[in-house]
């Protein structure tokens, strides 16, 4: 469990919240671990929970304090929200940004320029880590030519203009994923991005750990009240979590692509875990997938610092971290969204 902000994150297995006066009890078989003051909450998110009382919920409900409870992979399943928690004036807030093209606009270049900032990083670390195993001389191009994108981003005028730009940056960024493979070389090549159907072993990781990080998205958007199928970057479509893919954008080369690579590089995943159809297509097989769904789970319990609030925090809540500013930034509470932008 960890208190980031005023947001209590319960991550910690066969735990009950109970009532104590005006403290959450967190109990683990009977024994309490730990006693936290209501009146330093705004909401309470709840991953592999055992129960929550009757009587701190109904406290949580007099009180504002959201409940969001989630399954253990991190699935959005359901929110308890007092009578005047407001959560409409927040979506109608989204949805009245969403179709002014400037207001949108500033959000969707900030998630932006948090990718490209974490693409050129991966590219960065690489050439410190591993001078002697890529062209550093390549790395550096590519590094300096994405650094002229993040300026140009900076001063564009429409989601069409962004849109170009993220497009030659992905380009780019991934002209050099290959050399990021440093083993298995022979069975894990990376020539482009191909993605319905996705036509090597790469590729189908990559797909994969993108639907995984997008649900992520998603619940984390769900469990602050935000409309995850109302984007600002990507366009609206009936079905599409179009918000859930704007915050995805920044963790997509700092936690997916990073995750990927460390599986083939430290052989946590092989050429038998995947299929190969007729058609060309490549898919994990079910040896895969639960592989990679169990490394996905135990990345997420890595630690790191968060960048803006300065935080030391799970792999897995930084989504949730993102769709709290988010959120606090369409209420007015902060002056910008300020986007995961790692190092």
């Amino acid at each position: 469990m960890r208190k980031i902000g005023n947001t209590l994150y319960i991550t910690l297995p066969d735990v009950y919240l109970s009532l104590d006066g005006e403290n959450v009890v967190i109990l683990n078989q009977q024994k309490v671990i730990k006693r936290i003051p209501l009146h330093n909450l705004s909401s309470i998110v709840m991953f592999n929970y055992q129960g929550i009382s009757p009587a701190l919920m109904g406290k949580c409900m007099s009180q504002n304090i959201t409940l969001s409870f989630l399954s253990p992979a991190g699935y959005f399943l359901g929110r308890v929200v007092g009578e005047y928690q407001g959560n409409v004036l927040l979506r109608k807030k989204q949805i009245l940004v969403s179709e002014n093209n400037q207001q949108s606009l500033l959000i969707a270049k900030n998630m932006i320029l948090a990718k490209v900032y974490n693409s050129k990083w991966i590219l960065e670390r690489a050439i410190r880590d591993y001078p002697l195993r890529i062209d550093i001389e390549k790395m550096r191009a590519i590094s300096k030519q994405l650094s002229e994108i993040l300026n140009s981003i900076e001063k564009v005028q429409s989601h069409d203009e962004l849109r170009g730009f993220e497009g030659t940056a992905a380009k780019l960024y991934f002209s050099s994923f290959d050399d990021l493979i440093l083993r298995q070389k022979e069975d894990f090549v990376f020539t482009t991005r191909t993605r319905r159907p996705p036509l090597n072993k790469v590729n189908a990781l990559l797909s994969f750990v993108y639907t995984l990080l997008s649900h992520d998205c998603a619940s984390a958007l769900e469990s602050v009240g935000l409309d995850c199928y109302i984007g600002f970057f990507h366009v609206d479509r009936p079905g599409r979590m179009s918000l859930a893919l704007d915050l995805m954008e920044e963790f997509r080369p700092c936690l997916a692509d990073r995750f990927v690579l460390s599986l083939i590089n430290r052989k946590e995943i092989d050429s038998c875990d995947f299929f190969d159809y007729e058609n060309g297509a490549v898919y994990l097989n079910d040896d895969g997938r639960k592989k990679v769904i169990q490394a996905w789970q135990l990345k997420k319990n890595e630690e790191l610092t968060h960048p803006y609030l300065s935080e030391k925090m799970n792999w897995g809540l930084a989504p949730y971290l993102q769709a709290q500013l988010l959120s606090r930034y369409l209420r007015g509470d902060l002056d910008a969204y300020p986007p995961f932008m790692w190092k």
